[in-house]
This record gives C-alpha cells, sequence and structure tokens, in this order.
C-alpha cells in the first residue's frame, strides 16, 4: 500500500526546531571534513560557510590521522571517486567512527558501475550516520546491483524508493534520506518528508552534494537526534531554494540567491516556511 502522508507532529513544532538547529550551527561554527569530487567544492563549502559552520576540503591521506579525529563531523562524497582517494575515505570514516563523531556518506551515482558501486558498499561498512541519495542511488544500495544510470540524476521518485530506504536503514543501522521532490527520511520505521525546494535546484550542480555538507553540520550539532536532525537540514535548505528562487533569473542566479538567502535566513522566514511531515502506512 503506498504511503500516505500526514502532518504529525504539527509544522510549526518542526519549524521551531529547525530554528533552533540553525541557531546552534551558527553559534558552535561546527568543523566539517568534506571528502568530495571535484565539482561539488566550491558550492559545499559555501554552503557550509553561509549556514555558520567551519568547511575543512581535505583529503590527503597522510594528514587524515592528524586531522580527522579532531573535526565534529565528516561529509565523504564519492562523485569523482577514483582509487586514490578511496583510502583517504576509508581512513577519514574509521577515524570518525572511533573518535565516535558522526559522518555522512553520499553515494553519488552508486549503481553506475561495479567500482562505484563496490566503494559505497565498503563505506557503509564502515558505520555512516546518515546515507543521503537519490531515489536511483538508494534503490541501488539497497539491492547491491549496478544498473543503468542517467549519471547524477535519478531516474527515480523518492517516493518509489521508500521501502528501499526502510530496508537500508535496518540494514546498516543509518539514517538514510532521499532527495526528490520531497525529501524522505526514515530511520527504518519512521518516515518523514520534507516538502521544502524548488525544481530549478535540479538545474544547478552540487546543490545535493550541498545539502548533504548541511546535513553533517546539524548532526555534529545534535548527534543524538540525527533523524531530527537530517530532516531539519533538508527543509532548511528547501526553505533557503524557495526564498533564492523569488529573485533568480535562473539557475545561476538562483545559485547566488540561494547561498545568500540561506546566510540571510532569520527566525519568522524559516518558521513560516518549513513543512515536514510524517508517512504513515
Amino acid at each position: 500500500m503506498e504511503a500516505e502522508p500526514k502532518v504529525e507532529p504539527p509544522s510549526d513544532q518542526w519549524a521551531d526546531k529547525a530554528w533552533t538547529m540553525l541557531t546552534t550551527v551558527r553559534r558552535q561554527s561546527p568543523l566539517i571534513q568534506c571528502i568530495t569530487n571535484f565539482v561539488s567544492m566550491d558550492l559545499m563549502a559555501n554552503t557550509l560557510l553561509s549556514a555558520g559552520a567551519s568547511p575543512a576540503m581535505l583529503h590527503t591521506l597522510e594528514e587524515i590521522p592528524h586531522f580527522t579525529p579532531h573535526v565534529h563531523a565528516l561529509c565523504l562524497n564519492v562523485g569523482t571517486l577514483s582509487a586514490d582517494w578511496l583510502p583517504s575515505m576509508k581512513a577519514a570514516a574509521n577515524f570518525a567512527f572511533n573518535s565516535s563523531k558522526p559522518w555522512v556518506l553520499d553515494p553519488v551515482a552508486a549503481g553506475a558501475s561495479g567500482f562505484r558501486l563496490n566503494a559505497c558498499l565498503e563505506l557503509i561498512q564502515l558505520k555512516p550516520t546518515v546515507i543521503r541519495g537519490n531515489g536511483s542511488e538508494i534503490l541501488a544500495l539497497s539491492k547491491a546491483s549496478v544498473q543503468p544510470t542517467k549519471g547524477v540524476d535519478s531516474s527515480h521518485e523518492s517516493t518509489d524508493a521508500i521501502e528501499a530506504a526502510k530496508s537500508l536503514a535496518q540494514a546498516t543501522g543509518a539514517i538514510v534520506a532521499v532527495s526528490g521532490a520531497i525529501d524522505i527520511v526514515t530511520d527504518g520505521k519512521r518516515v518523514i518528508g520534507a516538502h521544502n525546494g524548488v525544481a530549478m535546484m535540479q538545474k544547478i550542480t552540487a546543490t545535493g552534494c550541498s545539502v548533504t555538507a548541511l546535513i553533517a553540520a546539524f548532526v555534529a550539532v545534535d548527534p543524538s537526534n540525527a533523524f531530527e536532525a537530517t530532516a531539519l537540514a533538508l527543509s532548511v535548505f528547501g526553505v533557503a531554494g524557495e526564498m533564492g528562487m523569488r529573485l533568480a533569473k535562473g539557475p545561476a542566479s538562483l545559485r547566488m540567491h540561494l547561498i545568500d538567502s540561506l546566510y540571510g535566513l532569520d527566525e519568522a522566514s524559516l518558521i513560516s516556511q518549513v513543512k515536514i511531515t510524517t508517512f504513515c502506512d
């Protein structure tokens, strides 16, 4: 039976939590290490800075033992994965886990090749706190299968991957987030949806990568509530996109206004726009 959304708890409770979380990030300025792809580094770093976090785009294997244990969260993104970078990702994930620091995996195009899929599955064995992907990526991980892909774009709606996301969360112990027109978040039992954002964000490369980094920042300041923190990060980023779209003329100007809107988000603007619902069977 297809899941039907309902609002529970009321949206204003989620909105209040969103503002509390964003102000906490701004106050604490958590240090987020990002080992990510060449395409996304700039927008990810600026997203984190605009939200009040501190990005560190550090990926050299030799530096990881000295640096990673001191970060507040780690974000791994396999978008331009190479064999040279995989040891750094594994080492950083190990140090994060052993230091009891949250880490977030973005399995970009996970099903595009055997090498990429196996790398993602190996990283999942290192216990990510959150896995954030699009519908096709989450389906590929859940089925552990290589399949035709549109590159980094999803050929599935996020709601098509709800059961796969729940299964993946149950199998890994991670919170699983599926980006789409509705962003789905599950811990394997509970399922919630963040309904913020605009379609044109899909026309800007690295917006998905950037929201994964924002998830890492939110989880960094509230690691015991990773489920809520993940949903709130998705919603806050979506609200910034909605605000930016009101000023934008196209993808390039939306990119600029997205960052400006995230930086300038105030309590009234955020609380009035956050929309998070609970899915029930």
